[in-house]
Parts: structure tokens; C-alpha cells; sequence
């Protein structure tokens, strides 16, 4: 009889470091985890502010704890680091700042790796499933002997749900990340399986986020969730708040893959917290897995026309692409300016192959977003076209991927916004078209203030952001 895997759910309403340190040695104990060598902890710091970003990334007193617990349960130490790349185009440091890390690497003395500032390597991928030959990921990835993976437990937009697996997504960079953030993010999250998996998982339950993963709402599931196989960990995640993993796209790739069950007959949930009484305790959690054109009907100055998509596996929607983005994008568009659905500009929304005339109101504009949109009709009396420039995986060569730099990004984009200001419509491209770039269109074209030129942002982003270049330089002469 095979052994089952295990999965622990302990109990933690708040975040005292202390108290998370303990149950995290507990668990290392159960698991008989032993961390060796180089270590590397790999936290969810997609975003992080205490204003605006409060509950989109594993907090710093959680950090605090399982590196204690680490540092006292490792042996032969050759290094314990924390890595980790933000959301596109962010700089780390950054976000590292706002989450308040650097006070918590100073305190235990260990090492960050801003995964926007490292070399990246090539890895390859042998799988019959994968969707190309090469992957490229941080070279501490690449030379670590240990790796914690530290995911916030949050819904997610594009794949219901954000646990161990997805985390992984975190580990490139910019010019890599959008490759095939797109139709295919579920195969991606699979792939990326292949690379390395963690030896021990522990997720920032304590206090869950739902509907966004940039914006989420908060949920005080007061829980630590804990395992050694990412499948594992995540399809007991997935009952938690009541979600059939085989729902989880990416949970099921991965399982077909043979990296680990999503039957929670072959794991023993072990724990003080059961998951039945976390079940009761969860039965309002939010998960958002709505098609935009009915999220933003009858909401919203913001209306959309969905059309068809150009791969066989999900004609009907393109789940980790540009939808799920202009739902983020206007989540922190509210988080600045709660009104912004009522006060916006009408803007009409196009996505995916659309075959009939678009019926718009007098005085409303229209975006065009991502690569596979097509359309042909008339505005104001002109003849328009959208032609489809959507390539297939197999025609994306991952090692010619364009540069995601913030600075150049923010410039092309607003050019493009400039260049169309006199008319009816922007074609936005990309594949996916990132969420910051949407939250530049809305704003163009809906008249919204840019978030992104906020006062609280502005200067110190910035400032990160030159910190990283030269970082990164640096470490492409010297490293």
C-alpha cells in the first residue's frame, strides 16, 4: 500500500512571530523536514502596499517565523536566502520594502535575491505535455538545494485559486513572465513544475484573500497550511473554501504529470484545525471565475464584448490573459477612487474574434485589447479593422522575448495612448496586454486619474526602479 502524502492544517488567528514559529517546527517535526544547504524561501510579494496592497502578499511576521523555525531545524547551512520577482514591471525591492522585509533579513541576517536583478538560465523540459523545450528561471533557483515555498492562500481571477503551484509563476522575470501568461498559464504552472519543486510548503492562511489577487478582500481564515508536494498541499487548499481541484486547471496538469494527487483520499490531513470546521468557518469565502462581460454588466460605465478565442482547449474565453487583467486593473482604479465605476468615461471593451457590428452608445470609446482580437466594421462613419496578430506557442521563441522594462513599457504605452487621443478607439496589443498597461488605456480613454503617477507611489517607486537597473547591470558585469 503506497504511503500517503501529508498535509497539515494548524490553527493561527493572528500574526505573532513568535507563535507562527512554533507551529511551523511542529510541522517541520511531523514532516520530517530537514532544510540543508542552500536554502531558499520563495514568498507571494506579487504586490504589496500597507495603504492601497494590504492583503495581496505573504506578510512579513509569517516570513519572520518560518525563517526562525528554518535557521533551528537546518543543517549543513550554506546559505539561507529569500527570493522572490513582483508583479510585472514592479521592482522587488520595492515591494519587498512596502511588505516590510528588510527588517526581517536584517534581523535573521539572510540574503534577498531580487529575481528582476539576477541572471536567468535556461532550463530544459522534457515532458511529453510541456509547451516548449526551454524555460528560463533565476539562477538562485537554479543553484538552490532547498527550496520553502511560502504562498498567500488567495483567490485568483484567472485560476480560481492561487496556492503552492501558482507561486511559482513568481520565479521569473519580466521578459520571460508573459511568455505564455496567456490561454495556456495553466500549461505554464505545470511546466514550471518540472524545474524544481519545493521540499516544504507553508501557506499564509491567517488571514485569506478573496476575488483578486492584486485587490482581494480579506478573509480571516486564521490557519497555517502545511506539506511537502505542491499537489497535495493545494488540492486540500482547494476544500478548504469548498473548490473541486479538479477545477484548478493547473492542479490537474500537474497531477496528470505525475507530480503528485488531487484526491484527498491518498493525503492524511493531519493538523489542530480539521477540515470540516475549517469548511464551516469558510462557507462565505468569494472565488471570482466570472466571464468579464457579465462581471461589469449593469455595474459599470464599463461594458464588454467577448468574442472567440483562437485554441482548441478554451475557445470560448482566454482565462489567464487579458480579461482577468482589466479586472485587476479596475479593482485598484476603485481602490484609489471607489466611484471610478460611476465616474469613468463610457468605454465598451473588446476582446477575443468578434463577428457582429459593435451596437455603442453616441458617446461611448472603445478598446480593442490583446493580440488575438479581430473586428471589422464602422465607428463615427469609418471603416475600422482589428486584424489578429495572436501567435501560437510553437511560434514564440522564449529566448527573443521583448524587453517588459517599467520604464519602457509606461513610455510605449502612453505613446500609443497619445498618438490615438482623437479617436473613438485604442487597439491595445500585447499578449496578454499586463495590467498595468490596462490601467494606462482606462485611463486615456475613460478619463480616469493614472494611478500610477500617485504621490504615493511615484517617487519611491522610482527610486526602486533605478536601484534595480543598476543592480541588475551589475550583476550582469560582475556575477
Amino acid at each position: 500500500m503506497a504511503t500517503k502524502h501529508k498535509v497539515m492544517i494548524m490553527r493561527c488567528e493572528d500574526y505573532d512571530s513568535e507563535k507562527i514559529s512554533g507551529i511551523i517546527k511542529e510541522g517541520m517535526e511531523e514532516l520530517d523536514i530537514r532544510p540543508t544547504g542552500r536554502i531558499l524561501l520563495k514568498p507571494n510579494v506579487v504586490i504589496a502596499h500597507p495603504e492601497v496592497f494590504p492583503h495581496a502578499f505573504t506578510r512579513k511576521e509569517f516570513l519572520d517565523g518560518v525563517i526562525s523555525a528554518t535557521k533551528e531545524k537546518a543543517e549543513n547551512i550554506r546559505e539561507v536566502a529569500v527570493g522572490e520577482r513582483s508583479g510585472i514591471t514592479l521592482p522587488t525591492r520595492w515591494n519587498f520594502k512596502n511588505a516590510g522585509y528588510p527588517e526581517v533579513l536584517k534581523k535573521h541576517r539572510v540574503k534577498a535575491y531580487y529575481f528582476d536583478e539576477v541572471k536567468q538560465v535556461p532550463m530544459e523540459l522534457r515532458g511529453k505535455s510541456n509547451l516548449r523545450k526551454n524555460i528560463f528561471i533565476p539562477e538562485p533557483i537554479a543553484q538552490t538545494d532547498f527550496l520553502i515555498n511560502l504562498p498567500k492562500f488567495k483567490a485568483h481571477p484567472w485560476c480560481r485559486l492561487t496556492l503552492s503551484l501558482k507561486n511559482f509563476i513568481g520565479i521569473q522575470d519580466d521578459r520571460h513572465r508573459l511568455v505564455d501568461h496567456n490561454i495556456f498559464l495553466e500549461h505554464k504552472i505545470a511546466d514550471l513544475q518540472e524545474i524544481i519543486q519545493p521540499k516544504f510548503i507553508a501557506v499564509d492562511s491567517i488571514i485569506a484573500g478573496q476575488k483578486m489577487m492584486l485587490t482581494p478582500t480579506p478573509f480571516p481564515m486564521g490557519a497555517i497550511l502545511m506539506g511537502k508536494n505542491s499537489c497535495a498541499v493545494d488540492t486540500v487548499g482547494c476544500h478548504m473554501v469548498h473548490v473541486d481541484p479538479k477545477d484548478i486547471i493547473h492542479l490537474r496538469y500537474a497531477s496528470e504529470r505525475g507530480f503528485g494527487p488531487m484526491n484527498l483520499e491518498e493525503i492524511d490531513v493531519l493538523g489542530d484545525f480539521p477540515l470540516k470546521e475549517v469548511q464551516e468557518k469558510t462557507r462565505s469565502f468569494e472565488i471570482c471565475m466570472e466571464h468579464i462581460d457579465s462581471y461589469f454588466a449593469g455595474k459599470s460605465n464599463l461594458s464588454c464584448t467577448v468574442g472567440t478565442f483562437p485554441e482548441k482547449h478554451s475557445p470560448d474565453y482566454c482565462w489567464g490573459g487579458c480579461p482577468g487583467a482589466l479586472q485587476e486593473a479596475m479593482h485598484i482604479f476603485k481602490g484609489y477612487y471607489p466611484n471610478v465605476n460611476e465616474e469613468m468615461k463610457k468605454v465598451r471593451y473588446v476582446v477575443g474574434k468578434i463577428a457582429e457590428p459593435l451596437e455603442l452608445d453616441d458617446d461611448e470609446k472603445v478598446i480593442f485589447a490583446g493580440n488575438c482580437t479581430s473586428w471589422e466594421g464602422t465607428i463615427n462613419g469609418d471603416h475600422v479593422k482589428i486584424k489578429s496578430s495572436y501567435k501560437p506557442p510553437q511560434e514564440v521563441d522564449e529566448r527573443k522575448s521583448k524587453s517588459n522594462d517599467m520604464l519602457l513599457k509606461t513610455w510605449k504605452t502612453l505613446w500609443s495612448c497619445f498618438k490615438q487621443k482623437n479617436s473613438r478607439y485604442i487597439h491595445a496589443k500585447g499578449c496578454p496586454v499586463s495590467v498595468g498597461d490596462h490601467v494606462h488605456y482606462l485611463s486615456a480613454i475613460a478619463k480616469i486619474k493614472n494611478v500610477n503617477f500617485d504621490p504615493r507611489m511615484l517617487l519611491p517607486l522610482n527610486v526602486a526602479y533605478w536601484k534595480m537597473r543598476t543592480n541588475r547591470a551589475l550583476n550582469r558585469l560582475f556575477g
